[in-house]
């Protein structure tokens, strides 16, 4: 398994990325919370928190697999 210095900068970089997203969203749940629920254009508040994680947590999935060596088994039509 040979993984390159540059695959492991951006598969730790992620995760840091990661997981601050997540310290950020317990920290400031309440204001989250309070917003989201004043009406209005506010109920996109967690959709788009949803996708931030969601694009940050499947890249970093997806460079910590690569990284191991594990693909998805193709799919024959």
């Amino acid at each position: 398994m040979k993984t390159t210095g540059k695959a492991v900068v951006q598969t730790t970089t992620l995760a840091i990325v990661s997981a601050f997203l997540y310290f950020l969203l317990y920290y400031f749940s309440v204001p989250i919370m309070n917003w989201s629920q004043q009406g209005g254009w506010y109920f996109l508040i967690p959709v788009v928190i949803a996708f931030i994680f969601s694009f940050v947590y499947g890249t970093f999935a997806n460079h910590f697999w690569d990284m191991l060596g594990i693909k998805a088994k193709p799919v024959k039509k």
